[in-house]
């Protein structure tokens, strides 16, 4: 609002001066006056607008000192604005007739087939891509698809992920996990877990827990069943060498994770979060009996009654689906859950 006055009076001023005969003053007070404007805009450097080039160029024609009134201008900044002036003002009535020069771009449908391609299937190259982009009679050479691969993303094959995924129904991980007691002691409890099925395969719990008596679970983890092809482990001190000596004699390879890295045993750390949030978190343990007792109560619920996302909602040992009946609850783990089933009325 107050900038308004201040910009009548320089009209009025400008005006007054030109109809008095000074026609070369005013001109050169509006040039410093809107290099001055320029000049106090916050800006690191000066900031000229489309107006302030387009003034300068009115001025070159007008005046011919004009090149006295710049203060931070070149006089070949001005005429170059006339140049680009010029050539923007034709360029618009020919643009249609103009044409991109270069091969044509490629579809942006087509790439994202191309890149989807490559992500599904790692081991494939341009060459293979190229072939069943023909199969699918998508016209576009071997060289294009090449060049878009080398600007995608593609997935590595020799992933952890990627290991576990192949390997899921031959390997089997065990972990190590504690439990607090009432009595202000810590017991440890070693857990087998098949990863097909999410079958717990044995578990055991022990104070002090030494190398001879884990080789001794690992040996019984195995007893009523075939031996897994790979058995995934962390680093821990208790895997001494009679428990790789046991390991081995089973015909199993060990996979060890990498130091604190427990992401590499995904399985066996989902479980454990598992026990601790739906069990042990709501127990006082009272000793290695209590905590024994417990978590094969657990497993009972764990096998045969709680679903699993990976199971595609079922259980380790699948559940029939009722249809007919009574739905009625069944309390599992003193309560604590419940298994929903239908009876006849």
């Amino acid at each position: 609002m107050r900038e308004m006055p201040l910009a009548f009076l320089f009209a009025f001023r400008f005006v007054r001066l030109l109809l008095s005969g000074h026609q070369a003053i005013a001109i050169e007070n509006a040039a410093l006056r809107v290099q001055i404007a320029a000049f106090q805009r916050k800006r690191k450097r000066p900031l000229l607008t489309s107006l302030d080039r387009l003034f300068g160029i009115f001025l070159r024609s007008l005046w011919s000192d004009w090149r006295y009134a710049l203060l931070y201008v070149q006089p070949d900044t001005v005429v170059r604005w006339q140049r680009e002036r010029f050539r923007k003002f034709w360029a618009r009535f020919s643009k249609p007739q103009r044409r991109r020069r270069g091969r044509p771009g490629t579809a942006a449908e087509l790439r994202r087939l191309i890149e989807r391609m490559a992500a599904a299937n790692p081991l494939w190259r341009a060459p293979r891509i190229h072939g069943e982009l023909k199969m699918l009679d998508i016209s576009l050479s071997e060289r294009t698809v090449s060049r878009i691969l080398r600007t995608s993303r593609r997935p590595s094959i020799r992933t952890w992920k990627t290991f576990v995924h192949n390997h899921v129904g031959q390997m089997v991980s065990i972990n190590f996990f504690t439990a607090p007691t009432v009595t202000m002691r810590v017991l440890f409890v070693l857990i087998a877990l098949e990863h097909d099925r999410r079958k717990v395969l044995h578990f055991n719990v022990n104070e002090h827990p030494t190398g001879s008596w884990t080789a001794q679970q690992i040996v019984e983890a195995f007893a009523n069943r075939d031996a897994a092809q790979y058995l995934i482990r962390g680093r821990d001190s208790r895997y001494s060498a009679e428990v790789q000596s046991r390991i081995k004699s089973l015909g199993i390879h060990e996979i060890l994770t990498a130091p604190q890295s427990p992401w590499q045993n995904p399985y066996a750390e989902r479980l454990i979060g598992s026990i601790r949030r739906e069990c042990l978190n709501h127990y006082i343990v009272l000793n290695a009996r209590h905590l024994k007792r417990t978590l094969a109560s657990y497993f009972r619920y764990y096998h045969e009654s709680r679903t699993h996302l990976s199971l595609d909602k079922d259980c380790p040992f699948p559940r029939d689906v009722l249809t007919e009946g009574k739905i009625v609850a069944l309390p599992q783990l003193a309560g604590l859950h419940h298994r929903y089933e239908r009876i006849a009325a």
